[in-house]
């Protein structure tokens, strides 16, 4: 049985008529309605909405000039950034799927998900966290070309300036090579050729992520996927009027990815850019540009209200702040609401579902402690939570099933893992979250408990088996558990719990200091990844076939 609408508390009809388009069509009508409006502010900077989608056709000229062709892959391993717009919607433009790459990722992992992806061409800039990296993936994958952007190119004057002068030691130099090309030199001078999309088939966005086994896979996401999802973050929006939105939720993740990105320029607003997060910065940045809404995640507000500066912000402007990525606290909530004025709200989705499942209202009802109600077209169900083929018993928790226009095809290469990935319900799939739910009277969710062993780290997914895997690898290491553990500005992260080799008896030394393991494990993982301590034990938990059981080793040290 569907989740009751008849106390629908969103703007709109959860039955409204969600028009299936090509994401660069929306680019198109909004840069159509007003071209001169502003689309992007970046540090002091502002790029027009004529500015970007001009330069978003030259990407596309450029890329098909270069041999890209309708379906090739085009990765974006960037920061928020202006050219991060023009890439996005250029390289879907040129009838290309975009992938997504974590600036985050370490080496490794960025030349995992090249070759798994197929990507073709991959865009970054010239920063020193990112080209470096960007180089070993081209000379050690199957990547072909790498098109490379200058940061400062993209500021004003005056911070442009000041980058040469006291920033040398953030800049790599972009090498001559035939296979490195700059950004400038690759957009084209003349209109792309027209490619025909078909926004229900086509996929504009492989979007990678753990799933349920933490083996790292692109959700395929097609237009139709991604332009519902924005349309339906926009239909629940209520305020009319100036559109602001702070952008500092990394657009390579899917949350910002729509509500950010996407459901912004379907709006016709602007994004004040910032590529990174820093509380003073943003601090500034919310005084400077008066944004009307804050995507974001939970430490990112707690940050905030840690700043010494917030007493000095004008957040008079800011209406909305639509928490995900993990689960906000009431007194986080409470406060943060006492200090701006501005309306805090969660909500949830996944990778799986473009981004938005549900959200709390953004006037009116609202039940803190929820996940809120479903998006415009997206009904969910709870099935029991042993056996996925049958429904929950009535008014017990079950597993969240979802189906709607915003999930996705499946998985790239992986059709076994989509196949369990989603359960048939009357013949139709339902996208299987993992997560244990209840739901209201009213259509209010609220998660009680996950079945995935993901570790959520400040709005980030870490997968305790990938750590482990690198743990393993050092010739000290016997065996290994990771397990998410409180912490009090990113609510969890992870720590790992090792056993140890006996020594080799060949008179070779082998470090079995934990701090030194740490340290070693920490250089070869993503930033979000890092432990925040091993401990060594004399025996880990097992269960009585005899397997390491992390379930059991949680209740032992929670």
């Amino acid at each position: 049985m569907d989740v009751s609408t008849a106390n629908y508390q969103h703007p709109c009809a959860w039955d409204m008529v969600l028009e299936s388009v090509p994401l660069p069509e929306l680019f198109a009508r909004s840069t159509d309605a007003a071209p001169g409006a502003p689309l992007a502010e970046f540090v002091g900077r502002t790029y027009s909405y004529a500015d970007l989608f001009l330069e978003a056709r030259r990407f596309a000229a450029g890329l098909q000039a270069a041999g890209i062709a309708k379906g090739d892959r085009v990765g974006l391993f960037l920061p928020n950034v202006p050219i991060y717009i023009s890439a996005y919607y250029g390289a879907m433009m040129a009838g290309a799927t975009v992938v997504n790459f974590s600036p985050l990722y370490s080496v490794d992992e960025l030349a995992q998900q090249v070759e798994d992806s197929g990507t073709r061409l991959l865009v970054t800039i010239d920063v020193a966290s990112l080209l470096p990296s960007a180089l070993k993936v081209l000379d050690g994958s199957s990547l072909q070309s790498l098109t490379v952007g200058r940061l400062g190119d993209m500021l004003p004057l005056g911070k442009r300036l000041a980058l040469k002068l006291l920033g040398r030691k953030q800049i790599s130099s972009i090498p001559d090579r035939p296979d490195v090309s700059k950004w400038t030199d690759l957009l084209g001078e003349n209109d792309p050729a027209p490619v025909a999309i078909d926004p229900d088939n086509d996929l504009a966005l492989l979007q990678y992520t753990g799933g349920t086994t933490g083996t790292p896979k692109g959700a395929m996401l097609t237009h139709a996927n991604l332009s519902a999802n924005a349309l339906q973050v926009d239909a629940i929006d209520p305020f009319e009027g100036r559109d602001m939105i702070l952008g500092v939720l990394p657009m390579f993740h899917v949350f910002a990815n729509t509500c950010v990105l996407n459901r912004t320029v379907a709006k016709g607003g602007c994004i004040a850019l910032l590529p990174r997060f820093d509380a003073g910065q943003a601090l500034k940045t919310i005084s400077r540009v008066k944004p009307t809404a804050f995507p974001g995640v939970p430490t990112m507000y707690q940050a905030l209200l840690d700043h010494p500066d917030v007493t000095k912000t004008d957040f008079s402007s800011l209406k909305i702040c639509i928490s995900g990525g993990a689960p906000l606290s009431a007194p986080l909530r409470e406060k943060f609401e006492a200090v701006t004025g501005a309306r805090l709200v969660e909500g949830y989705g996944l990778t799986e579902s473009s981004g938005v499942v549900s959200t709390n209202p953004y006037v009116g009802t609202r039940k803190p402690g929820t996940i809120g109600q479903v998006l415009p077209q997206t009904r969910v169900r709870l099935r029991d939570k042993e056996d996925a083929n049958l429904p929950a018993g009535q008014g017990e928790p079950g597993e969240l099933v979802i189906r709607g226009p915003q999930i996705m095809r499946g998985y790239w290469n992986r059709p076994e893992a989509a196949e369990t990935a989603f359960v048939r319900i009357d013949g139709e799939p339902w996208l299987r979250t993992g997560d244990i739910a209840t739901i209201d009277d009213e259509g209010f969710i609220a998660i009680v408990d996950r079945s995935k062993d993901m570790i959520a780290v400040g709005g980030f997914k870490v997968f305790p088996s990938h750590v482990e895997a690198v743990l393993l690898e050092n010739p000290a290491v016997k065996e290994a558990l990771v397990i998410g553990v409180p912490d009090d500005y990113l609510g969890e992260i992870p720590a790992a719990y090792i056993t140890l080799n006996d020594p080799p008896g060949d008179g070779t030394e082998r470090t079995a200091d934990p701090s030194v393991l740490a340290d070693w494990l920490n250089s070869r993982v993503g930033k979000h990844e890092r432990v925040k301590e091993v401990v060594v034990r004399d025996e880990l938990p097992k269960t009585m076939i005899g397997k390491l059981d992390r379930k059991a080793l949680r209740a032992q040290v929670l």
